[in-house]
């Protein structure tokens, strides 16, 4: 009878106990939603308190470790960031939360000269969160520092891959392949257009788009300009190479002639841009089944199919919202049902993600 009693008093304790600390974990995660909102607002302080709080009632809960550790990073405190980094890895092996403590902890790295290590830092949890974009994202920004540009171009492309809307992917891409593949560089720009059409980065990733439109002509005078084709554009055996457009690029060439012919006096920037844009996507479309490599796989079908739909007239004006032009506001005011469809198309569109 006593052992009965003992039993049943120890069950009804344990019962009391888990209740107490499951009210004192959701305690603990409302701080920490609270202490986010507060830390977006760049009240930091404000959101530290949240966050201690929390970790008092539940000592070892991740968000508000993941939380400390990013609030840390964001005012420079790189030792403290790597401190509740290490700390959410030992306490919380392999929860999903962990792949942005992985983010913090490398960045953490990175900005105290540690370079090399932040890099292992994101292929440790890229080993175990394979699917999570920014940790490629971000080991692409520290191979850059380490002057790895190629590893660094294939962890963006992958970041992209996994999340095409992730508008820096593109941004990276486009300004790395800037000087040595143009049109895949073009295609990135233009896809981080459609991803983020009026900022400071938008106004300078459409300068890079018009550079590469208007690369191949030379205006000499009033009457004459030289088309510039180099040798790769028309060796045959290069055309044969993983991720080449040298035929698009000669067709971009003769394209931007017509630019300085008389039909073409009075067209805007972004008109000559259209039809430019337009031949380019036609030509890509009938080119495709011939070339091979990750751009011709991932940039070209959402370009034609975007071209198959009518809606380069449409992109092209978004592209062109960071202009200086007035009549692109004017368009973009008098089409906003058309923006809308472009957009719903797009959203919808399927990327190839292997």
């Amino acid at each position: 009878m006593v052992q009965k009693t003992t039993i049943s008093v120890f069950i009804l304790f344990t019962f009391f106990s888990n209740a107490v600390f499951a009210q004192q974990k959701e305690e603990a995660d409302n701080l920490v939603q609270e202490g986010v909102v507060f830390q977006d607002k760049g009240d930091v302080d404000s959101a530290f308190s949240r966050y201690n709080q929390a970790l008092k009632m539940d000592r070892d809960n991740l968000a508000a470790l993941a939380e400390m550790a990013y609030s840390y990073l964001s005012i420079e405190k790189y030792d403290e960031s790597i401190s509740y980094s290490k700390r959410a890895l030992k306490t919380h092996p392999h929860d999903p939360v962990l792949k942005t403590v992985y983010v913090s902890y490398g960045n953490a790295l990175d900005e105290e000269g540690k370079t090399e290590k932040a890099v292992d830092m994101y292929d440790e949890g890229i080993h175990t969160f394979p699917d999570y974009f920014q940790l490629y994202y971000n080991k692409g920004i520290s191979l850059l520092k380490l002057n790895k540009a190629g590893d660094a171009l294939l962890s963006f492309e992958r970041s992209a891959t996994l999340n095409p809307r992730h508008a820096s992917s593109h941004n990276a891409i486009g300004r790395l392949l800037f000087a040595t593949n143009k049109i895949p560089s073009l295609m990135a720009f233009c896809r981080f257009l459609v991803l983020e059409s009026d900022s400071k980065r938008s106004s300078s990733n459409l300068n890079n788009v018009q550079k590469i439109m208007g690369a191949y002509v030379t205006k000499n005078d009033d009457k004459n300009i030289t088309i510039n084709v180099s040798p790769d554009m028309l060796d045959v055996n290069k055309k044969k190479e993983k991720n080449n457009f040298s035929g698009a690029e000669l067709l971009l060439a003769i394209s931007s002639a017509a630019d300085n012919d008389s039909t073409s006096a009075n067209k805007t920037d972004v008109e000559k841009f259209i039809r430019k844009f337009t031949s380019l996507c036609q030509y890509l479309k009938e080119a495709e089944k011939d070339n091979y490599g990750f751009y011709w796989d991932y940039y070209v079908p959402y370009f034609t199919e975007m071209d198959d739909k009518g809606l380069t007239e449409v992109f092209a004006y978004i592209a062109f919202a960071s202009s200086e032009d007035p009549t692109v506001k004017v368009w973009l005011d008098s089409h906003k049902a058309d923006v809308t469809g472009f957009y719903k198309w797009s959203d919808e569109f399927r990327w190839r993600i292997n």
